[in-house]
């Protein structure tokens, strides 16, 4: 693959890491005034709609079959992190989240991909920096924390299921049955919660289904047909680094020492497995 197009591929999925990031905060604010569960299925619901705008035709069996399955841990992420999010910040729920960067690795060997020793370097420091991030043995671990750290596992399976069964699909139709699949559940697990959502809940599901969900989603799924799940995971680690931005910016948040040096160590770790390794001169 020309480093080019590798460098297109790494900045599309930074774009849809700065928009997840973002909308930690969004989603913070709207439970706040909403029932989770409905809003996660309106949110997709949204998505959904946008994608068959896209897609206009019936995807095959195959892509049915295997987006619902990607489908299910990708329900569960975002079940376990809304949830928790109800109960600790933003920022903390964006950092924990980051933490899939650490189980891709491990659930890809599942798939019998072997875990090199530059990708595990990386890992380890991306996760010495994301508990300093967390201020982990400051302020303990909480229940919302530990709702999000599930989803971090559910995150990473569908990051590995991605990597090893998109190649070869079409990327928006296997985004429109993922998206869709959540949607349905969601649904299902809202009912008799619904009500008519306030102007700033509509933002919110505006935001979040149109622009973390379908164009991020599909972004994400179109890149993977093209990156291994461990990179593909190194470089949405970022996802954390964006999170506490918009937590500290836009909810008041504040960074002290130890945040800023494990920001820095998570970018360290993403730039350092992205650039390229020089080869030795034939002697």
């Amino acid at each position: 693959m020309p480093p080019r197009t590798q460098a297109l591929y790494v900045a599309l999925l930074v774009g849809a890491t700065a928009v997840w990031g973002w909308t930690f905060v969004v989603v913070k604010d709207a439970i706040a005034q909403y029932p989770f569960l409905p809003f996660l299925a309106i949110r997709f619901l949204i998505a959904t709609v946008a994608m068959l705008v896209v897609v206009r035709r019936l995807p095959s069996r195959r892509v049915c079959a295997l987006g619902a399955l990607i489908g299910l841990p990708l329900a569960g992420g975002y079940l376990l992190q809304t949830a928790g999010l109800r109960s600790t910040s933003p920022g903390n729920a964006g950092l924990i989240t980051g933490l899939f960067f650490v189980f891709t690795p491990l659930l890809d060997r599942l798939f019998g991909v072997a875990l090199r020793p530059r990708t595990l370097l990386a890992v380890l420091t991306a996760l010495v920096g994301t508990v300093l991030l967390t201020g982990a043995g400051r302020t303990g671990i909480g229940a919302g924390d530990l709702l999000v750290l599930g989803c971090a596992v559910c995150f990473a399976l569908q990051i590995v299921m991605l990597s090893h069964w998109s190649p070869g699909l079409p990327a928006a139709e296997l985004t429109l049955v993922q998206l869709a699949t959540s949607a349905a559940l969601f649904t299902a697990g809202g009912i008799g919660q619904f009500q008519v959502p306030t102007g700033g809940v509509w933002t919110a599901l505006l935001i979040t289904g149109l622009f973390a969900s379908a164009l991020a989603f599909f972004i994400q799924t179109w890149v993977q047909a093209h990156l291994s799940a461990s990179r593909t995971a190194l470089v949405l680690a970022g996802e954390p680094a964006w999170a506490l931005f918009f937590s500290v910016l836009l909810a008041g948040q504040r960074l002290g020492p130890l945040e800023g040096a494990g920001a820095a160590l998570v970018l360290v770790a993403i730039v350092g497995h992205e650039l390229p390794v020089p080869r030795r001169a034939a002697t």
